[in-house]
């Protein structure tokens, strides 16, 4: 079985500890954790990941978090990999900071970089891990707010909600969707 997971986020050291760059950061703690390297591929960085008989296609996009769906979807296609088994790791506004929602599918969310794969893959039909940013900006600074660093607080805690992640992303190449989420949305 092989799976696409999707870390969104913009490359370049200016957004590296960004907010809006959550997905490569989980991407980056799996790679670190596993003693794999990242290689500079067509539209994104990518490295494979084995576990427990699964191998794991893990994608940092280098074509900027609005143009999203243009890697996601070749490395859907290079790979083979059937949309029900990409996950797409990203930031949302929505959740308060630190909380994880996994979803089976749904819309964008005003998220440019889903409404992106969306409009490219032709499906929201695809599994996506939200990661709560919180929304502690001012009106009219949304862009100023996801593109800003993380507080020392939130700095404190990442390393454990990053963990999480990992584990979820573990769990939907073993035990799929349903029982993940089952598992990881109700956990408190």
């Amino acid at each position: 079985m092989k799976y696409l997971i999707a870390g969104l986020g913009n490359f370049g050291k200016e957004y590296q500890n960004t907010r809006h760059n959550i997905g490569f950061r989980i991407l980056d703690a799996l790679a670190g954790a596993s003693n794999i390297v990242f290689s500079d591929g067509r539209y994104g960085f990518v490295a494979e990941y084995k576990y427990k008989a699964r191998s794991f296609v893990l994608l940092k996009p280098t074509t900027y978090m609005n143009l999203s769906g243009k890697a996601v979807n070749y490395w859907l296609q290079k790979e083979k990999i059937p949309v029900e088994n990409l996950l797409v790791l990203v930031d949302d506004i929505a959740l308060p900071f630190g909380a994880l929602r996994l979803k089976a599918k749904g819309s964008d969310g005003g998220h440019n970089g889903l409404k992106s794969i969306i409009q490219v893959i032709g499906s929201q039909e695809y599994a996506r891990l939200r990661f709560g940013i919180g929304n502690d900006f001012r009106p009219g600074f949304q862009a100023d707010y996801v593109l800003s660093e993380w507080s020392k607080e939130e700095e404190k805690e990442l390393p454990e909600k990053i963990d999480t992640c990992i584990g979820i992303i573990q769990n939907f190449g073993t035990v799929g969707i349903e029982r993940t989420m089952n598992f990881f949305n109700t956990k408190k």
